[in-house]
Formats: C-alpha cells, structure tokens, sequence
C-alpha cells in the first residue's frame, strides 16, 4: 500500500511540473510571439507629430527648473551646456545610440576633455548590447563606466546586483543639471514624448552627489583599484524645494515608490500621472482607487500603444479596477509617450526616471527630482493638458465590452506581472 501511494504521489508530481511548464512555457511563448509579431508590423512606420510644449524657466528656489517636452530642444541645451564647460562633466544615459546624435554628445564630451575638462562617462551594458563596439571605444582622456551586463559574478543569488543602471544624468561643473526620461538617440530626438528637467542652483549639487555616489559604488570593479574616488566639496547651502529621489539596490534602497506613495495618500484635489508602462503592485493600485473614492481628480496616461506590446497588455489588467473606482484613463496616440512625471495639488511635483513598474521601483538604479513648487506645478498640469489633446480617454463602457480573446491574453499574461 505504501508503494503504491509513492508511485501515486510520484506520478501526481510528475504530472504537475508537466503542468506548470506547460502554463509557463505557452505564456512565454504567447509574450515572444506578439513581441515578434508587433516588431514586424512596425517595419518601415513612422510616429506621427505631437503637440510639444515650449520649454521656460521657471523660478523655484533659489534656482531654476526648465522642462522640456522635445527632445531636439533638450539635446541642444545638453550641448550647449557641454560645450560650455569649464572644470567638469558628468553623463549618465541608459541608453546611448551610436547614430548621428549619439556621435555628438560623444564629440562633445571628446572635445571637453580636449580642452582641460575632468569628463566621467557612465552607461548600462545591457541596454546598448545592440550598438556598434566601435562606437563604444573611447579616447582615454574620458573616464567611461560601462556598467555590466551580468554584475553579480558568482554572487547570483544576490538580488542586489542584478537592477540596470536606468538613469539618466548631465551635471556640468556646479551650474547646471539634467535628469528625466530621455535617452540619447535619434529617434527619441523628434518621435518619441519624453520630459526631462534642467536644474540650476543649490539642488544641482545633489544631483551631482548622486552621480559620483553611483561612480564610487562601482568603480573598483569596472575601472581597477587603482582608479581614485570621484570626490566633491560638502555643498554650501541646501535647496529645501527640491530633493533627489535615488533608488539603490545595492543598498537596498527604494525611495522613490514611497514618494510616490506618500503624495498619493495626501492628495485631496488632484493626482495626474504620466507613465510609459504602468505596472503597479496591489498597494499601489490601492491607493490610487483610495483617493479617488474620497473625491481626488485621478488621471493617468499611457501609450495607446508603447514599444514593448507585452507590457501594454499587462498594464491593461489593472484598467478595470481603476476604472471602476473613478481614475480617468487617457491613451496617448500616434508616438510613444515615455515620460514619467506626476503633479499632485497643484503643489508638488516630479520628474524622473523611474516607471511604476516592478523594474523601476524595487529592481533598478532610478532618480527622480521632487519638487516642492506651485509654479512649477502648473506648468506640469499644463503640460498634461496638452497631452490629452493628443489622448484617447478610455471609458468603463468601452473597456467592459472588449472583445473575449482580448481578456482570455491580459489573464493568460496576468503571471509576468512580477518580472516587470
């Protein structure tokens, strides 16, 4: 008898690994195949035009804070500063193509350290696998950082090693700072919807204690021990209205879902948010239906369609439950949007790189700026009003009447919600 459950409680093992790979095999599959399918019918279209908003200072602080909505007049001002520089650079990109515009922030950088500049180099291996190795090869009067592919070595059980380096960072000497969305790429110059800030005044300095945090954390292991520290002077004043969100996973540390978080739970008259791929955790969703039931105006928009199609199809399982709960809903079409900003009312702010996704908010390397500023607040407000007029609200009514394969592939693919 007891041979006979063995060989019973054997087979029923044996017949739920087959099972679960199985489920786990198609939704793979499923995943791979629409990717491919959605790579080809993208083959030769191009985005449409986008309503932009004319980037302009505004005041905050005892500095400045300029958003820019276009990349070809952000690249221009991260030129502009590079080619200004007099002491010191420091560039930080996720993803840095060798094209046309990806040559002139390197020429740029070259020419800077030609002169006399200290310029610092950091970008994620990953994410530019694709781009040419000649393009990669640098003069050695530029201290470059490629952060690796695999960085956990033979520690791959720790999870600390495994988050990209997603940021994106432009410090130039004490003057001036950038941080958002944007890449550096053709195609992002003029087809894809970014924000990104440039920051002057005493916040610069954080921003820039982020960079040389970053580059002292892993120059040992990239550069030699022989490399110095990135060292920096302790800051003359503090600037209270702003605040530089850092999540560090080799630390541990994951501020920026608990900033979100916290202006969330505060909110009593607006929350607008503006994301590439919405992926949230339950609390998150929580707390979004939260402030909607007690009467917050809750907006959030997202690509009609993004460039990774399985993440929209995820991101769509959530619609219900906001929907039901009163969050609008706006669908940006014809060009990808791939900002991450919120506002909330009309008080505070941020911009940054990190999506609300598993990825951004408790695996990779992410910054966000926080600010504390009515003025600046209206000028993201008015920034999203514009987007809407290039949105497509979804309606309850609309998604609840959706076609039955369309909810059969957002709860077969439901399961890959933690890995993104």
């Amino acid at each position: 008898m007891t041979v006979r459950r063995q060989l019973l409680v054997e087979r029923l093992l044996r017949y739920l690994r087959v099972t679960l790979m199985t489920v786990v095999g198609v939704q793979l599959a499923l995943a791979v195949g629409m990717s491919l399918v959605d790579s080809y019918r993208r083959r030769g279209k191009r985005p449409k035009p986008f309503p932009v908003t004319p980037p302009s200072p505004v005041p905050v602080g005892e500095g400045e804070v300029t958003v820019y909505t276009y990349g070809k007049d952000l690249y221009e001002a991260m030129l502009a500063a590079i080619e200004g520089a007099e002491r010191q650079v420091l560039f930080e990109t996720y993803i840095w193509k060798g094209d046309a515009v990806g040559e002139r922030f390197k020429q740029a950088l070259v020419d800077a350290a030609a002169r006399g500049v200290d310029v610092y180099c950091i970008y994620d291996g990953f994410a530019n696998l694709v781009v040419s190795p000649r393009f990669k090869r640098f003069p050695p009067s530029l201290k470059v950082l490629r952060y690796p592919v695999y960085g956990a070595g033979w520690r791959f059980f720790d999870l600390r090693r495994y988050g990209r380096d997603h940021r994106k960072v432009l410090v130039v000497d004490d003057a001036v700072g950038f941080v958002g969305g944007y890449n550096v790429g053709a195609a992002y110059e003029t087809e894809w919807r970014d924000t990104h800030v440039r920051v002057t005044g005493p916040g610069v300095w954080d921003l820039k204690r982020a960079f040389a945090d970053f580059w002292n954390l892993h120059r040992r292991r990239r550069l030699g021990h022989s490399e110095r520290p990135l060292l920096l002077e302790a800051a003359s004043s503090w600037e209270p209205m702003i605040r530089f969100q850092r999540n560090v996973p080799r630390l541990w540390m994951f501020p920026i879902r608990g900033m979100y978080l916290e202006a969330i739970n505060r909110a009593s008259r607006n929350i607008w948010i503006t994301q590439a791929y919405f992926l949230p955790d339950q609390p998150f969703v929580d707390a979004l239906r939260a402030a909607a039931g007690r009467g917050v105006d809750v907006r959030l928009l997202v690509p009609l369609k993004s460039n990774h199609i399985v993440a929209d199809w995820i991101s769509r399982g959530y619609f219900s439950q906001l929907l039901d709960a009163g969050v609008r809903i706006f669908r940006f079409r014809d060009a990808m949007v791939h900002a991450k900003t919120a506002t909330v009312d009309g008080t505070w702010s941020t911009v940054g790189t990190a999506n609300i996704d598993r990825l951004s908010l408790t695996g990779n390397y992410e910054i966000n700026v926080e600010v504390i500023d009515e003025a600046l607040a209206r000028t993201l407000e008015g920034i999203y009003r514009t987007d809407e007029t290039n949105s497509i609200e979804l309606t309850s009514g609309e998604w609840e009447a959706r076609d039955l394969h369309r909810r059969f592939t957002e709860s077969l693919l439901r399961p890959l919600r933690p890995l993104l």
